[in-house]
């Protein structure tokens, strides 16, 4: 699956492992900056993330606080 903005994600490794996250950014190749309930906002390694097939709409850098309420409106 394309990891572009708004592509929800599992954490698969770290201390947030099993927990949801969103793309909210492509800083730079191999990496993406996620954001989500539990987890703070930060650049991490496409290998520690596992793509789910639901997309939210989202704009690229969107505040934590629209993150968090489109989340909990998918029941994730």
């Amino acid at each position: 699956m394309i990891l572009e903005v708004g592509r929800v994600c599992r954490k698969t490794r770290g201390k947030e492992a099993g927990e949801y996250c969103v793309v909210v950014d492509k800083p730079e190749k191999g990496c993406v900056l996620i954001d989500g309930k539990g987890i703070k906002r930060k650049k991490t390694n496409i290998h520690h993330i596992e793509p789910i097939p639901v997309i939210l709409k989202i704009k690229k850098n969107a505040k934590t606080n629209t993150i968090t309420k489109a989340l909990e409106k998918e029941g994730l």
